[in-house]
């Protein structure tokens, strides 16, 4: 009785430090880049026992070459692990799910989810290879930097192990990412997996995924559990923007107060965590979310420079310490990073009514746009429905150059490279390329990735010019579903 749940990686396009803080809103974009949680039982029927009050689990992660083995106690869901390899995220994952079944189901409903605990879990995570970097894999195969040496890996393809670990046993995954939230797409995977096998959520199907109301109770649930597993694994309250794209899928997002979730942080040592659970879904989660995604015709690519990484904890420290530093300043390029990011959401959806309310002309534009620089996009045109459109693509990406500079003061002020010169020269080229609206670094900003938003059939002109300045360009696209209950293992695909 497989239950497999998948969760999507995310892209904050704006809302970069700002998102930290409430009011401030950021733009997430959910990606086709998922995790997958599979679940099956550890044992079969015959030898489940009711009287267990432990609970076999087993953690693989095929990717890592890694299997981790708890005993789970049904009395304080407290773990216990044989093994050297753990995830912290999974380990809070199971934990809080299992409390929030006990702090949720009636009493009628306890016997048959004590059977399926004592029946013992198996666990099997699941990655994407969007998530994680194969560049260095690539190169040392001699094959071109291109989406279509990616797409030739095989799926869900192993991780590369350090080589210089000269102790085996010790031996760790050198995990090179790309950015796209694989701690909270994992997280929110294995928490809608287990409350769907338990049977406290009724999640939809990616099949009927367009039917489902975006207000849905269950998917409520899984978010607050999610959010709470992966910040208290994170040992720190974060602004939640990876976790909620993970569950609702890309949207306008404006975090919920810290103190919902470090009062639970504070009591799990003193109070039976149920009951902390309990009081985490009754709590008052304020966080907004509002439906946003790319106007059509439009795509999100990503593209991997290969400078090297960034830490983003390190470089929000910097900010903050900023902050603290020359508060007069810092606010002046807040309210004006504010003003930018609200401009830049505005410009969007009304490209996006310009869409609906006269799609013929919006796709003729387009279609004609993808083909030149913007500097000539305006001399296309002579009629005015089509003019109107063209204004509204030039002024979007006036208001992107505008975040952009007041990112660099930002990072130059603090002491960061929020968009370092390298991705400043990499970033002009990609707006000076034919069909390109707009392009930034996501987040926190560094040197991990790019993005750009390209329009209709333009992403070959990005390929080349990307390619050209030893940019990898990602299979990764805008896909605005969030968690869901998949038909099959996806391996066997």
């Amino acid at each position: 009785m497989a239950v497999v749940a998948s969760a999507p990686g995310k892209v904050l396009m704006t809302g970069g430090y700002l998102v930290l803080e409430r009011p401030n809103p950021g733009i997430v974009l959910s990606t086709n880049a998922r995790f997958y949680a599979i679940l099956n039982p550890l044992h079969d029927d015959e030898s489940a026992t009711l009287t267990a009050e432990w609970m076999d689990v087993m953690v693989n992660s095929p990717q890592m070459s890694r299997e981790t083995t708890y005993r789970m106690s049904l009395k304080d869901f407290s773990l216990h692990c044989s093994s050297e390899s753990r995830n912290p995220f999974v380990e809070y994952a199971v934990q809080y799910s299992i409390a929030a079944a006990y702090a949720t189901l009636d009493n009628n409903k306890r016997n048959q989810l004590h059977k399926l605990l004592s029946q013992g879990m198996d666990i099997t995570i699941l990655g994407c290879n969007d998530f994680y970097s194969y560049r260095n894999q690539i190169e040392a195969c001699k094959l071109p930097l291109s989406p279509e040496s990616l797409a030739t890996l095989p799926p869900f393809a192993s991780i590369t192990f350090n080589s210089g670990e000269s102790n085996a046993e010790n031996c760790k995954p050198e995990v090179a990412k790309t950015g796209l939230g694989s701690s909270a797409a994992m997280t929110t995977a294995v928490v809608a997996a287990l409350l769907s096998y338990l049977g406290v959520v009724d999640l939809p199907r990616t099949s009927i995924i367009g039917h489902r109301s975006e207000s849905s109770s269950d998917l409520d649930m899984v978010h607050m559990i999610a959010q709470t597993a992966h910040c208290i694994a994170q040992g720190k309250v974060g602004s939640g923007f990876d976790v909620s794209s993970a569950v609702y899928g890309s949207h306008r997002y404006v975090r919920f107060s810290p103190n919902i979730i470090s009062s639970a942080q504070e009591a799990v040592s003193t109070r039976p965590l149920d009951e902390v659970i309990g009081e985490v879904l009754k709590g008052k989660w304020d966080h907004e979310r509002t439906k946003f995604s790319l106007p059509p015709l439009m795509n999100l690519i990503l593209g991997e420079p290969g400078c090297g990484g960034s830490s983003s904890p390190s470089m929000v420290g910097a900010v903050k310490k900023w902050q603290k530093s020359d508060p007069e300043k810092a606010k002046d390029t807040w309210n004006k990073l504010s003003e930018a990011n609200s401009a830049l959401e505005s410009h969007f959806n009304l490209l996006s009514k310009l869409a609906a309310d006269n799609w013929d002309s919006y796709k003729t534009v387009i279609n004609c746009c993808s083909i030149y620089k913007s500097e000539k996009w305006i001399g296309q045109f002579t009629e005015a429905s089509h003019l109107e459109i063209v204004k509204a693509l030039l002024e979007t990406r006036d208001v992107m150059l505008t975040i952009r500079c007041h990112m660099r003061q930002m990072g130059e002020s603090a002491g960061i490279p929020i968009e370092p010169e390298s991705q400043t020269r990499l970033l002009d080229v990609t707006m000076d390329t034919e069909g390109i609206l707009l392009a930034g670094v996501p987040g926190a900003g560094g040197f991990d990735a790019m993005f750009a938003i390209t329009l209709s059939d333009s992403n070959n002109n990005l390929t080349k010019a990307w390619s050209s300045h030893n940019v990898l360009v990602l299979l990764v696209r805008e896909d605005p579903r969030g968690v869901s209950l998949e038909s099959h293992d996806p391996r066997a695909k």
